[in-house]
């Protein structure tokens, strides 16, 4: 398969391999941060989604899962974006939640950075969060960034090639891809996937690409069981429905369905080799929060840079299909375009 950002990329690597084993031995993505801490500190920025209170209280469970114990959530920076009234009324009642929990409220980000090892980017907007990430990753922390990892794609590349100057990591998707059926089938429950139909709630917008608002999650479901390497998505849109087809480049087919009707559910179908999967129902974050404290423990993110910014060309292209009317539109030609749009930092 093809990953368009990642090839010259791969190649460099291959180049000075040496010099790179050399320095990752030195310095593994901040891997020394958390030398003897007994206690890792987690702060947030943002706190305007839901999010931020489940992911605090699975971290401060007294009976924690498994890979969760040793972590605190102690500070927060609340933000929400003035321009989505939704997120500005809904501030206020989050973090009096993590108020209750225990979490500092801190009112510069100098006050966060200086208490915490880790970071939660956790606003519901995903135009900050280039903003919001980018002191964190110079001090040299570890960022989760919450769905969607930025509002474009070049917002997106920007971020984790700010992760890769200050020699930090970011990690950034949708909880559904720790869904347990979807796991299941990314570990081989069905074989080898020749396709999948996902479906998911699709509220729309106006500040976001229409499907990086919520869609996302039927999107992310769908990458985690068909894996990256789409070539080309077309889309129908209506009022209450978007379609969008997206064909591999090995042949394989798969649609994701966005519902702005009836009741709000994630799932989907694979077709396997060994018989169909259905997929569903989401149970929770829990499985994603436990794949953030391995990240923050090790600095290496569970989802590979190339796919998570196929998934935004996914959407992009998505929203270039509806305004052609339909038409197939190429994921290279986003990643072309994105270059050239790219933040300066």
């Amino acid at each position: 398969m093809t990953h368009f950002y990642d090839r010259r990329r791969f190649l460099q690597t291959l180049s000075t391999a040496g010099a790179g084993v050399a320095l990752s031995t030195v310095l593994p993505f901040g891997a020394k941060a958390f030398a003897g801490a007994d206690v890792i500190k987690v702060g947030i920025i943002g706190a305007d989604s839901s999010h931020a209170v489940a992911f605090t209280k699975s971290f401060h469970n007294p009976n924690p899962a498994p890979g969760l114990e040793g972590f605190k959530v102690v500070a927060v920076l609340p933000e929400a974006s003035p321009d989505i009234p939704n997120n500005v009324k809904r501030l206020p009642g989050f973090v009096d939640q993590l108020k209750q929990l225990g979490v500092e409220v801190v009112d510069s980000m100098d006050a966060l950075l200086s208490r915490v090892d880790a970071v939660l980017v956790e606003s519901n907007d995903g135009r900050p969060h280039y903003r919001q990430a980018l002191p964190a990753l110079k001090a040299g922390k570890r960022v989760f960034i919450d769905k969607p990892l930025a509002a474009s794609l070049a917002e997106g590349m920007a971020i984790f090639e700010a992760a890769r100057q200050h020699n930090t990591a970011v990690f950034s998707c949708s909880s559904l891809r720790y869904m347990e059926t979807a796991q299941q089938v990314a570990k081989g429950s069905v074989g080898k996937v020749f396709g999948a139909d996902t479906y998911s709630p699709c509220a729309l917008e106006k500040t976001h690409p229409d499907i990086f608002w919520y869609g996302i999650h039927g999107v992310e479901t769908l990458y985690t069981v068909m894996g990256p390497g789409c070539k080309s998505v077309s889309r129908s849109h209506t009022d209450n429905t978007d379609v969008v087809v997206g064909t591999w480049e090995d042949g394989r087919i798969g649609s994701f369905r966005g519902n702005r009707t009836g009741k709000s559910e994630y799932g989907g179908t694979v077709y396997g080799e060994k018989g169909n999967a259905v997929l569903g129902p989401f149970k929770g974050y829990e499985p994603l929060v436990i794949q953030i404290a391995e990240f923050f423990r090790t600095g290496k993110s569970p989802v590979a840079e190339s796919e998570t910014l196929e998934i935004l060309a996914f959407m992009e292209a998505a929203d270039e299909s509806k305004r052609l009317g339909g038409k197939p539109v190429e994921l290279k030609a986003m990643f072309d375009r994105a270059k050239k749009h790219k933040k300066k930092k």
